[in-house]
């Protein structure tokens, strides 16, 4: 049975028109496609840097070995971290030495959904506008491989803009667009631990502190690995304010910092309530140290190889403060440190004696012992304070004076301590003019390695070096090079000559020349060569070089590697021209080495940052005397520590070595220098004390002469490096030549039979300390 048709209860639909709703779908997605494809195309043209318009961008090798500054390190051949060269204190770290700690503190703090993206966090940028319309205007989506992008390749500096770049709005797109880029392409380079890793090497803590290896010593000092979670914490919340949440000047706002990184940590799960809780209830406890070419070992010594290299470093397209090389020197640090505390402990007592010298009077005094008039207003021209001044008020006196005399709060140098005191700069002037200073080198003579260099008292205070860079009349410890050019001349340590006067005669305008004894008359007895050298003796030497000629003596020098001008004159053999302790000991250096010359060395080594050689360096050497000479030399400069009368008996009587050692003082007009060279088997030192300024010195022999003002730093020293058996320093007798000498060097025949020697033992009486004082010129 067939049922009738009905109409349905549903109108039937009147039909669509054809394409009106396709046709709007069409439309969105051409708007979206053009949008894309303008994206695109906009990427594209800023990875281009399509007709300059944006400015450059890294280029793929850059990409795949990013390079940030890294401090070059500086060891001692006992391989001791001494110091750094550097812009930026930076050295990297293996992630393995991080801590997970400070991985999940960074994490949670910047980029929590780090694990999951590629460079671009589209969830952060999309809730942009929703905290934008809170009035969170600051909060951003960079990433931490965006961060790292901005801090490797400096996206954000003029040097990367381009044309666009100045047209307001488009500046900060087109940063933005290069980070995303980079950020992507250091994804598809590296893996999440290796981008982290460099973040962490990268980032600035404040401070001078680059990366987090020295961050952790600056502010804790400690390796990374050993942080505690609270310390992570601190230390990734100065990583997007180094200055505002620095702990040092901001403590209160660090620790609010610290504890909302905490916060963080707990909010996404890395530590739980109660470590949370037990971590924000603790305090910030520092060991602040901020690294600087003040502090680490032989900071002169730093500073001279950094000069010597800067050549090799330009020569080979290296940069000696970024490249983060390894540079190994020939210092040793266990003798480092016995020089610095022997000139610290000497000239702590000499300051005291110069303050007590002088107490209540000016010490700038002409040769005549009178004020030196104006010398401060004439001194303080030379410093950079008055030519700024000068420069800031174009010359005008009354100005230059008033800031002169101005007094500021500053910190200045003392044998106790830094201390806090009011001064003007006029003030600071005679306050440091007052100071006395000191140089020292130390140096194995058999090859030419410089073992300690102490340049001056203090290098924060006193920046001028007085081994290398100073200069200064050395006095009677350039004697031996006379008696050097007499022994080759033919002359035996035993050659006999009376203690009488020798006039050098009137030449070309200069008067007659004679010089004089210490004691400024002459004794008339007879004295072997030997003798006079050991007792200083101008009479005799005096004679010598009026026997060799001036001309031999200079040229004597400069075969013992004195670069320094010499003046071929009559008191040349006094030491009347200037020369350095770095001259002078590798001079002395030659007598120990069988006559061979050898160049003071500081350099062993250069590494590159990732342990492969780049230089070694070998000692720079010559023949410069027959081995004969060179021990006959040694020989006689024993006798300064040995024969009654030397001037350097007191290492034997007061000091008590009982091993041989050859030495020499040296004391210049008015006392102004007070030098000492010191020779043992394998260790040449030298030294020298004085003002800084000439004119400043003591008025005696009894405090300025080279045994008691510059002689017992080397005492002081030798007990320390003696005592201590790892160093293994000689102990031996002066190694004799292989061929029998041919010259006699017994000379007790002229003694009546019997050496005039010191017992070790025996202590110094009244006679023998006058017999000590040295020499002018």
């Amino acid at each position: 049975m067939a049922y009738p048709a009905t109409k349905s209860k549903t109108a039937p639909r009147k039909p669509q028109r054809p394409g009106r709703f396709s046709a709007f779908t069409r439309l969105l997605w051409v708007l979206f496609g053009g949008g894309v494809l303008v994206a695109i195309l906009y990427t594209l043209a800023v990875s281009v840097n399509f007709l300059n318009l944006f400015g450059r961008m890294p280029n793929l090798k850059t990409l795949e070995n990013p390079k940030s500054e890294l401090a070059s390190e500086v060891y001692s051949a006992d391989g001791v971290l001494m110091g750094k060269y550097f812009r930026e204190n930076r050295t990297p770290v293996d992630y393995e030495d991080l801590p997970q700690t400070l991985v999940d503190a960074l994490i949670a703090t910047e980029d929590v959904r780090f694990e999951g993206h590629s460079g671009i966090d589209f969830k952060g940028l999309a809730a942009i506008p929703y905290y934008m319309v809170k009035g969170n205007v600051r909060r951003g989506s960079s990433t931490l491989t965006q961060q790292l992008a901005k801090m490797l390749f400096r996206t954000r500096e003029d040097l990367n803009d381009g044309s666009l770049s100045h047209v307001p709005g488009l500046r900060t797109l087109i940063i933005k667009t290069k980070e995303w880029i980079v950020a992507v392409q250091l994804e598809r380079n590296y893996t999440k631990r290796e981008i982290l890793r460099m973040y962490l090497n990268t980032a600035e803590f404040g401070s001078n502190a680059f990366g987090v290896n020295v961050a952790a010593k600056t502010f804790f000092n400690k390796p990374p690995r050993t942080l505690t979670l609270e310390e992570s914490a601190l230390l990734v919340g100065l990583v997007n304010g180094p200055s505002w949440f620095n702990p040092v000047r901001n403590p209160e706002r660090s620790k609010r910092r610290r504890d909302w990184v905490l916060s963080q940590m707990n909010k996404y799960a890395f530590i739980d309530q109660p470590a949370y809780a037990a971590a924000v209830a603790k305090p910030i406890v520092l060991h602040y140290s901020v690294e600087n070419s003040s502090k680490g070992i032989a900071p002169y010594f730093r500073t001279e190889v950094s000069k010597s290299l800067l050549q090799w470093a330009k020569e080979t397209d290296h940069d000696l403060y970024a490249d983060g090389l390894k540079i190994y020197t020939t210092i040793d640090s266990r003798m480092q440190k016995y020089a610095e505390s022997a000139i610290a402990e000497h000239m702590q007592q000499q300051q005291k004696m110069f303050d007590a010298h002088w107490k209540g009077q000016l010490p700038w005094r002409d040769e005549n012992g009178k004020l030196i008039p104006n010398f401060l207003q004439t001194a303080i021209k030379r410093t950079e304070r008055y030519r700024s001044l000068d420069n800031r008020f174009d010359g005008n006196k009354d100005s230059i004076n008033y800031y002169l005399k101005k007094k500021y709060k500053m910190m200045v140098f003392s044998w106790k301590g830094e201390k806090e005191v009011m001064m003007s700069p006029l003030d600071s002037l005679a306050y440091y003019k007052r100071y006395l200073h000191a140089g020292f080198m130390a140096m194995n003579p058999l090859n030419g390695q410089i073992k300690a260099w102490v340049g001056g008292t203090n290098f924060k205070y006193f920046k001028y070096d007085h081994v290398k860079q100073g200069k200064r009349q050395p006095g009677s410890t350039f004697k031996p090079i006379v008696y050097t050019a007499a022994i080759d001349q033919g002359y035996s340590p035993c050659y006999q000559r009376p203690d009488v006067a020798t006039t050098f005669p009137a030449v070309a305008g200069r008067a007659p020349y004679t010089p004089k004894n210490f004691e400024g008359g002459f004794s008339g007895r007879t004295f072997t060569i030997r003798q006079a050298l050991a007792r200083s003796m101008n009479s005799i030497t005096a004679w010598l070089v009026q026997k060799l000629g001036p001309e031999t003596v200079v040229s004597y020098a400069k075969r013992l590697g004195i670069t320094s001008p010499i003046e071929a004159v009559p008191s040349v053999g006094f030491g009347s021209s200037d020369v350095s302790i770095y001259e002078l000991s590798g001079a002395y250096s030659t007598f120990v080495n069988k006559g061979v010359w050898t160049a003071p060395m500081m350099v062993t080594r250069i590494e590159d940052k990732n342990g492969n050689v780049l230089r070694e360096f070998v000692p720079q050497t010559r023949e410069a005397l027959s081995e004969e000479t060179a021990y006959l030399m040694t020989y006689m400069l024993q006798a300064s520590t040995t024969e009654k009368g030397g001037t350097s008996v007191i290492l034997k009587t007061g000091f008590k070595f009982p091993y041989e050692i050859g030495a020499k003082t040296g004391t210049t007009s008015n006392y102004s220098d007070a030098w000492f060279m010191g020779m043992t088997p394998d260790l040449v030192c030298g030294m020298w004390v004085g003002g800084e300024d000439r004119s400043i010195h003591f008025r005696s022999g009894s405090f300025g002469q080279g045994a008691r003002a510059a002689l017992p730093i080397y005492g002081i020293f030798m007990r320390k490096v003696y005592a201590d058996k790892s160093i293994g320093v000689s102990t031996a007798p002066f190694p004799k030549p292989a061929q029998p000498l041919s010259i006699e060097i017994d000379c007790s025949r002229y003694y009546g039979g019997q050496r005039d020697t010191i017992p070790y033992d025996q202590k110094l009486n009244q006679t023998d300390l006058q017999d000590i004082d040295d020499e002018d010129i």
